[in-house]
């Protein structure tokens, strides 16, 4: 009866199970609804058309003050820039990276130093 419950869930609850509720509601409640989703289908479109219109007056906006696309990638990337380089990865990164090239310019240096003596060590 009505007061039963039952569960349309299945033993896996990430499988989706088609299930005609078609015929668990009246004819009223089927008009009802197609009622409800003409109105929401038509506010959606309401809603779209709002929004393109609000994004046109943006770019007239942005237009009047002479912020092009590429300005605002430009300042997006260095928005985005500075955040990363503020980030502990970064920092973390950029000093171990620093100190390695530290050591192999050391390294370089010392191999050329080598190098130099045994040429020098050569001539005599």
């Amino acid at each position: 009866g009505l007061l039963e419950t039952q569960s349309f869930h299945e033993a896996d609850e990430d499988v989706v199970t088609d299930v005609d509720f078609t015929s668990m509601i009246s004819e009223e409640e089927k008009e009802e609804l197609k009622i409800e989703l003409a109105k929401l289908e038509d506010e959606i479109s309401t809603l779209r058309q709002v929004l393109a219109a609000k994004e046109k007056h943006l770019v007239e906006i942005k237009q009047k003050l002479g912020i092009s696309l590429m300005n605002e990638l430009k300042q997006n990337f260095s928005k985005s820039w500075h955040d990363m380089q503020t980030t502990s990865a970064y920092k973390k990164t950029h000093e171990t990276l620093s100190h390695a090239g530290q050591k192999a310019t050391a390294a370089i240096s010392n191999v050329g130093t080598a190098i130099s003596k045994k040429f020098g060590d050569m001539r005599y």
